[in-house]
């Protein structure tokens, strides 16, 4: 079993296990969200609007676990970057971390605001809803849609940089950046006792 805090060689589980949660449930975000783009509004489509639900739900759990991750990334020690890395990767790995963190807030507030500004009750897995954050409004609701939609693209090219750039030190230059996030593995890359 994983350590639970954070060390300089590695992450710790919760860490882990917040990454990878992120990893499956962001994706489908945005996979559902370009899907649910390409539907038209005309007409009652009541797939577009249990599609739309499950992706306001699924994105609120998404924000909690975003200000969880957040929380905990506070709270501990970050893994150092490995030792070869040139300054400007060191600088871009960290600017594209705090990126991440900015979308996996911005986004669902974002759609938050969207629901409440067209008067759509948002709910929390369907145990209570929530409050809206700000009062109804065509105009708003419009521009919010417009914002959230682009947020959403940033999110998807971010995250194939992320995956192309651990991939990239996992396979060809065979460092630990990778191994450090991965279940069970230490930076070494043995298993854990």
């Amino acid at each position: 079993m994983g350590r639970l805090r954070n060390t300089s060689e590695r992450f710790g589980a919760p860490a882990i296990a917040l990454h990878w949660a992120m990893a499956l449930l962001l994706p489908g975000l945005i996979a559902s969200g370009l899907y649910m783009a390409s539907m038209p509004d005309v007409g009652f489509d009541t797939r577009k609007i249990v599609l739309i639900l499950y992706h306001k739900e699924v994105g609120i759990l998404a924000l909690a676990l975003a200000l969880l991750r957040l929380a905990w990334r506070v709270g501990n020690t970050l893994p150092a970057l490995v030792e070869t890395l040139p300054r400007w990767q060191q600088v871009s790995a960290r600017l594209v971390h705090l990126c991440f963190y900015a979308l996996m807030v911005a986004l669902p507030v974002t759609g938050w605001l969207m629901s409440s500004a067209g008067g759509f009750p948002v709910s929390f897995l369907g145990l209570f809803e929530l409050p809206d954050l700000i009062a109804p409004s065509d105009f708003r609701f419009h521009g919010l849609i417009e914002i959230h939609q682009w947020l959403g693209y940033a999110l998807l090219a971010l995250t194939l940089v992320h995956a192309a750039a651990a991939l990239r030190h996992h396979f060809l230059l065979g460092d630990a950046t990778l191994k450090k996030m991965l279940p069970g593995v230490s930076s070494q890359g043995a298993a854990f006792d």
